[in-house]
């Protein structure tokens, strides 16, 4: 039997806690071809310029196996046709364009940072609902809910709505985890939890067409530059929840399983308000939520690191091992909110570059401090936590801990700031 590469290795669930290690080996080759076709790239540089390369692209359908698909995006998985993200220029410019103007600056300027007192008091009503119990998981208890309750208030969803949204969330995770099945199989399930989702959302859109609301998606179809089409709405609010939610989930997971390990940085951020910006940073870079970037294909012979890969193969790129590269970061295994050269990839680079980022920064710049000042002498029940078997998006499944009790909410831990800029 063939040895393993070290990429499989990556994905063998028993090194999720800390694959690290591996990517530190990985990076000796920047370009390691699998046995699939795939060329993983794994340094910083080659990286960021692949993010940037037109010769790169994110449609599925430039996969080999996927060559005779359709050439239109409306006739994608069954439901929802491509979100932007899997498509490429000049369709993903448009839709994305069309999809930012209700979502953010420069035409919403105060949409998501107009959340922060909202998100707030979500935040603190968590953190209420587990005074007494013992342990708390801050997975179940606080990141999966919170992330989900601000994805459907941005979008205009009932409230009674939101049980289905999670578990729409969940079975969509999983169809992205390689571990879980072929591709053909994950792909059958992902366009059923779509062709769901795609149902579901058509009907809401019915519903804010004919009472608009303050809302993503009647923004959407009566802001500037609409209506986006049916479809590519339904596509551009499914990526929202789909995308958006678990790696927000991922963000502060792992941000709070970090800070119990470092119970100095907790210390400081609850006498520091101001040290959250950069640690959140530090976070995506230290410990992204997404850590490797596998559906691009090579559309042209592409040479990378002195290894050309040929038209049509797929690229994979693994963002956590570029973002622990010591030929871009000093000491990069070290967790340093001080750290000011930040230029992570966390959130990737490019025309791909997160669309949900903005919301993402807001939702961990209000959660980790809420935890940090009322969680009152927290200490980890077992390190490491239990990981998701998915390698994609790395987490812990539970974080399971015990505290002394929970504080009342001060003014610290719910206080509205106009924080400095983030990079990005």
């Amino acid at each position: 039997m063939a040895q393993a590469s070290i990429f499989q290795q990556i994905l063998d669930p028993a090194n999720r806690d800390d694959p690290y290690p591996l990517f530190a080996e990985l990076r000796r080759t920047p370009v390691t071809r699998e046995a699939d076709g795939s060329h993983v790239v794994s340094t910083y540089r080659e990286i960021v310029a692949l993010l940037h390369d037109p010769r790169v692209s994110s449609d599925p359908r430039s996969r080999p196996e996927l060559a005779g698909a359709p050439p239109t995006p409306e006739e994608g998985p069954p439901g929802l046709p491509l979100d932007f993200i899997r498509r490429d220029p000049p369709e993903h410019d448009r839709l994305r364009e069309l999809a930012a103007r209700p979502f953010g600056p420069p035409h919403t300027p105060g949409r998501v940072e107009g959340m922060r007192p909202w998100l707030a008091e979500v935040a603190n009503g968590l953190i209420d609902n587990v005074a007494g119990k013992h342990p708390v998981d801050l997975v179940d208890d606080f990141a999966y809910p919170l992330p989900v309750t601000a994805i459907c208030r941005l979008l205009g969803v009932p409230r009674e709505d939101q049980p289905r949204f999670r578990q729409w969330a969940d079975a969509f995770i999983e169809t992205v985890d390689p571990t879980t099945g072929p591709f053909d199989e994950r792909q059958h399930r992902r366009n059923q939890v779509q062709a769901e989702l795609g149902a579901y959302l058509d009907g809401l859109a019915d519903a804010h067409a004919r009472q608009p609301g303050d809302d993503l998606i009647s923004g959407l179809l009566t802001g500037p530059g609409a209506p986006m089409s049916r479809a590519d709405l339904a596509s551009t609010c499914a990526l929202l929840l789909l995308a958006g939610h678990e790696t927000t989930v991922n963000l502060i997971a792992n941000g709070m399983l970090t800070l119990l390990r470092h119970p100095d940085v907790l210390g400081r951020l609850r006498r520091e308000p101001d040290l959250i910006i950069p640690l959140v940073e530090e976070l995506l870079r230290y410990e992204p939520p997404v850590q490797y970037l596998a559906n691009r294909v090579a559309t042209t012979d592409i040479t990378v690191a002195d290894t050309t890969v040929p038209q049509g193969f797929p690229l994979v790129l693994v963002l956590a091992a570029g973002n622990r590269d010591p030929d871009r970061f000093p000491d990069p295994d070290r967790f340093d909110p001080d750290r000011t050269d930040n230029a992570h990839i966390g959130f990737g680079n490019g025309i791909h570059y997160c669309f949900g980022a903005a919301l993402a920064r807001v939702e961990a710049q209000v959660a980790l401090p809420a935890l940090a000042c009322r969680l009152v002498n927290p200490g980890l029940v077992t390190d490491p936590p239990p990981y998701r078997p998915n390698p994609t998006l790395r987490s812990p499944r539970h974080l399971l801990v015990d505290l002394d009790a929970v504080a009342p909410v001060t003014d610290t831990a719910t206080r509205e700031r106009v924080p400095r800029p983030a990079p990005g």
